[in-house]
């Protein structure tokens, strides 16, 4: 089902600006990057939004909430992990593998940060006060992209390896191959029940993988979709960006699917997180910030 319902629009800044990820932050307000303009920027609803410069050309990707109740970031084109507090303090921290373009970063079940590396075929772990460990993935180009925190490991996805990874908490590293051929799996989020969800931005499907090891794959309305990043909400509803066809879209554990389209044309969704508000909130990479209220009703 499509539905254009309960979508507003606020617009952070101009399509030079590149919103890209977004998070909830500890201080009740929405974080986000700018991956064009090297900033970070902080929006509490209803308010003005606020941006802190980084290098311009830094290229800060994926933005979490840390242990240490700062977000953190990845910065893809100077291949280092940001550090931003509340108050807008930032620390760069650079890491031991040249060139090796971190994106995906989640904070871990062990009080420390977990990263991809995806020119590197290594996922990473920085401790809050920025000791760096890397460890090696099983073959070579498999693109480790996204990643988020389970019960007692960290899961990423290989977007050019067609799988899922796992990485327990001492480094050991597992491989999970995924049923679609050349899925290119991207964006990754792990619901309460421990359940793993994930987008497969080349076949135009979501998937998830249940604890029992079970991997069950949902094909989008819109194959040509171009599925981006995913989360899910309290009730263990997967949302997801539609970053091809100008769509958010949520599918529940039984696999019904609905899609809500975005009011302006190719904005080029990309992260997607709950917010302080209980609404889904998306980055636009055209410059605006997208809020849908799952529990508001048709006009």
């Amino acid at each position: 089902m499509t539905t254009t319902r309960t979508v507003q629009e606020h617009v952070v800044t101009d399509a030079a600006g590149g919103p890209y990820a977004i998070t909830n932050g500890p201080d009740g307000a929405l974080w986000f990057t700018l991956v064009h303009s090297g900033r970070i920027g902080r929006l509490v609803p209803g308010q003005e939004p606020v941006f802190h410069q980084l290098d311009p050309d830094s290229g800060p990707t994926i933005i979490c909430t840390g242990p240490d109740g700062a977000l953190w970031f990845t910065l893809y084109r100077t291949h280092r992990i940001g550090r931003i507090s509340t108050a807008g303090e930032v620390t760069e921290f650079p890491l031991p593998t040249a060139q090796c373009g971190p994106f995906g970063i989640a904070a871990g079940p062990d009080g420390a940060l977990w990263f991809t590396e995806t020119t590197a075929d290594r996922v990473g772990r920085i401790t809050t006060d920025g000791s760096v460990t890397e460890y090696p993935l099983p073959g070579t180009g498999t693109f480790p992209s996204a990643l988020a925190a389970g019960e007692d490991a960290m899961w990423f996805t290989m977007n050019q390896a067609n799988a899922l990874g796992r990485v327990d908490m001492d480094g050991r590293v597992t491989v999970h191959e995924l049923p679609t051929e050349g899925a290119a799996p991207v964006g990754v989020t792990v619901a309460r029940d421990d359940t793993v969800w994930f987008t497969e931005i080349a076949a135009g499907q979501i998937g998830c993988r249940t604890p029992d090891g079970r991997i069950t794959e949902y094909p989008l309305p819109d194959r040509s979709a171009r599925p981006h990043a995913v989360t899910t909400d309290a009730d263990g509803t997967a949302w997801f960006t539609e970053w091809g066809a100008n769509r958010v879209g949520s599918v529940t554990s039984d696999g019904t699917i609905t899609v809500h389209d975005l009011p302006t044309p190719a904005s080029e969704p990309h992260g997607i997180t709950v917010g302080p508000d209980g609404a889904l909130w998306t980055a636009l990479e055209t410059g605006a910030l997208a809020r849908l209220d799952p529990s508001a009703t048709d006009a």
